[in-house]
């Protein structure tokens, strides 16, 4: 290979071009690796035959001698071209390369014609599409603008600024644009400076503001931005984000268009120009969107790696852009198709190749691609293979023992077994990925294996290795059998007393059932052989009331879970209603309605008894404080006192009943010398009327009235034992409680007191 890798690869791929109309067009192609290397080419993918306007020079590279966009047959030449090299080892394709040829359109903006006043802005634009992209250059006059004088702007996109106009600045100004495809010119457009400067305020105005513009890394970005206003404004720019522009690239081209140099991706965003009044906080805005886009490039290769058969290969392929590129897989030159072996993962970053064998042998390739560009990366599987290694295992067979047991067994290889030092079982549910694949490592004398531990009712598959020092041996013929299925495990269940005849069954689901239909409940009285059911319920429900229950027995509740392996086993509980019958009766239920109504009722009584008294004591109040003629009535007592025989009125002081209805009966004898009530006083408070009768009756009190005659005492009496009675016309009064009437009671006081 006279010193060359051994691997091969691309040292020049072909790269993106423009090519001229009847130009001759060359695309380059260098591979090194170990000889014989063959190349090839393809046209969207198609394979190019040499002929008399394409062939292939000896370096590799593809010469086509006359391009042509449209050729007669309706064919072109433009197209996305890609190189092939292969050898023993296989097969690379290089990045694929786009063609375009070079064009021209029309101007589909012209410059108009303007009137500005001195001192002003004028703008003139021409537009052109074109590839490559067309150079905009202007005259005046005819002539080439004279580009040194630093109120002339000139932006790449075919704009003309001209800022503070004089009168010089007056002319035709047309535009011409070129490329390697043509040269085309603009209509002219005559600029007319009127007037002299004027200094009438004017509010500060962006006439035009950035546009939005999506470039790739390394181009260039003309913000533009032009303002006018009296006084002239001040152009400033900012990021929307509120990051710093920076200053590494950035220019300010005329009075305020920003120009960034070698984009990068971290150029991207809101871009904000603003128009300041000089002085003031007066300001206008405008902004444009940047978008930077970034080509892919590897951040990881893949690495060529050797195996030996049987064995995991691994590949890593990490690629990074703007937009985020998209990753692709071949082998060989053709789309890697993926199956139970081959597996992509991470958004395709990362191929895995299980259990490789010698047809996995071959050059990987990952392709990254996105709207920026593309690029590719290869990698080579070795396939390491002894000779002498034993055959595969024979006769492998797997039978089911159980739900959850599997016994495999196998014999050894037809062919080099005196150097097996070992058998590896490999073991996988035949639904999951190869790589959620495990081993049991077993003995060289031993040909049969009892897997355990397994999911009921599950497809598993199973093939044998033989290990020598030197290596394994092919796989055996994969085998695949399923597991027995398991009836449900015992539910929980819980029994609870609703009342004498009736109670309920409840359970709890749990995920040690497994996979089961529903559920069978029993019930039967403890002394018959007969069970009642089975109530045959869903598996969504885990509740159940059983009713007219006879509460002098004992009940026997079971319960078992099924599905279509059969019944589980059951759960047991006993239930005797009689102790809910004997509470209920010794503790008979209360009538709760009827204790309601009752606490209603009571209530009720005494909000009234509590407004009759507060209205007794203000009448009380008023008939004292005003003289009204009434009398202040006693209970029972002074009934008693009214209906006994009189005793002297030095006496009866301390014989009546107190304001509030306590008898002073104890005070009798020990306060007949004590101090006496006035009786003036008494008369003052209720005058005598003409009738003798009323002379003769007054209420006397056990305690003495204050001596200060301003404030008035009074005590409050039951409800129940005082009432008021107004006068009656008729003279011959009652007495207050209803006795004799008072003309009736003898008269043993002085007719007249006071």
């Amino acid at each position: 290979d006279f010193g060359h890798s051994s691997e091969l690869a691309f040292v020049v791929e072909p790269s993106d071009d423009i090519a001229v109309q009847e130009q001759p067009l060359i695309l380059y192609c260098q591979v090194e690796g170990i000889q014989p290397i063959t190349i090839t080419w393809r046209k969207n993918g198609v394979m190019i035959v040499d002929s008399e306007n394409a062939f292939m020079l000896a370096n590799g590279s593809l010469y086509v001698s006359r391009f042509q966009r449209v050729r007669g047959d309706g064919s072109s030449d433009e197209g996305e071209y890609d190189c092939m090299a292969q050898n023993h080892y296989g097969l690379v394709v290089s990045r694929k390369a786009k063609i375009q040829a070079a064009t021209m359109s029309d101007f589909h903006i012209h410059p108009q014609n303007a009137v500005v006043e001195e001192g002003g802005v004028a703008r003139f634009q021409c537009q052109i599409h074109g590839l490559p992209e067309p150079v905009i250059l202007w005259h005046k006059n005819r002539m080439p603008v004279n580009t040194d004088n630093e109120r002339y702007t000139l932006l790449p996109k075919g704009v003309l600024q001209i800022t503070g106009l004089r009168a010089e600045d007056s002319g035709i100004f047309h535009c011409v644009a070129s490329n390697i495809a043509n040269v085309k010119f603009s209509r002219e457009a005559r600029l007319t400076v009127s007037g002299s400067h004027s200094t009438v305020y004017k509010d500060p105005m962006i006439l035009v503001g950035p546009e939005n513009l999506t470039l790739t890394v390394h181009q260039t970005a003309v913000l533009e931005c032009i303002a006018t206003g009296n006084p002239r404004p001040i152009v400033s720019w900012s990021r929307l984000d509120g990051r710093p522009i920076g200053v590494e690239g950035i220019q300010v081209l005329g009075t305020g268009n920003l120009m960034i140099s070698d984009l990068t991706v971290q150029h991207s965003g809101i871009y904000v120009c603003a128009a300041n009044k000089p002085g003031t906080r007066v300001r206008r805005t405008a902004q444009g969107r940047l978008v930077v886009q970034a080509p892919a490039e590897f951040v990881q290769h893949p690495q060529s790696i050797s195996r030996p058969v049987g064995t995991t290969a691994i590949f890593t392929c990490v690629a990074q852009g703007e937009p985020p590129p998209q990753i692709t897989w071949l082998r060989n030159g053709q789309i890697l198709e993926t199956s139970d072996h081959i597996k992509l993962k991470n958004n395709n970053s990362t191929l895995s190749i299980y259990g490789i064998n010698q047809a996995d042998e071959a050059i990987y390739q990952c392709i990254a691609e996105n709207s920026a560009g593309s690029t590719q990366a290869s990698a080579r599987l070795t396939v390491l293979w002894a000779d002498g290694l034993p055959g595969p295992p024979q006769s492998v067979k797997a039978e089911t023992v159980s739900a959850t047991t599997i016994q495999v067994s196998w014999k050894e290889p037809l062919q080099n077994t005196t150097e097996i030092i070992g058998y590896v079982l490999h073991i996988r549910k035949a639904a999951d990925p190869v790589e959620r694949e495990y081993q049991e490592a077993v003995s060289k004398s031993t040909f049969q294996r009892l897997v355990t531990d397994l999911e009921p009712s599950t497809s598993y598959s199973f093939y044998i290795k033989a290990y020598t020092s030197r290596g394994a041996s092919k796989a055996s013929e994969v085998t695949v059998v399923s597991t027995l299925g398991e009836v449900p495990a015992m539910p929980s269940l819980f029994i609870k007393v609703i009342n004498s005849t009736a109670v309920q069954a409840t359970w709890e689901p749990s995920i040690k059932l497994g996979q089961h239909e529903g559920f069978k409940l029993y019930y039967r009285k403890v002394h018959l052989s007969q069970y009642t059911g089975p109530v045959l319920l869903p598996s969504n429900v885990t509740a159940y009331n059983i009713t007219h229950l006879d509460a002098s027995v004992v009940y026997e509740v079971k319960l078992l879970a099924y599905n279509q392996h059969g019944d589980g086993n059951s759960t047991v509980r006993f239930v005797s209603l009689r102790e809910t019958v004997e509470r209920t009766v010794l503790n008979p239920p209360c009538d709760c309605m009827k204790d309601e109504q009752n606490n209603k009722t009571s209530t009720t009584g005494i909000i009234i008894g509590i407004h009759i008294g507060v209205t007794c004591i203000i009448f009380c109040v008023l008939f004292l404080m005003f003289g009204y003629r009434g009398r202040l009535l006693m209970c029972k007592n002074v009934q008693e006192q009214l209906s006994t025989p009189q005793i002297p009125r030095s006496q009866r002081s301390t014989t009546g009943l107190v304001l509030n209805g306590a008898a002073r009966r104890d005070r009798d004898d020990r306060d007949l010398n004590g101090k006496q009530l006035d009786m003036n006083e008494l008369e003052r408070l209720f005058p005598a009327s003409p009738s003798q009768e009323q002379q003769e009756k007054g209420i006397t009190s056990a305690q003495s009235l204050p001596a200060t005659h301003d404030d008035t005492q009074i005590s409050t009496l039951p409800l129940d034992e005082f009432s008021i009675i107004e006068e009656q016309p008729d003279p011959l009064m009652k007495s207050p409680c209803g006795g004799s009437p008072a003309a009736s009671a003898p008269d043993h006081g002085p007719a007249n007191e006071g």
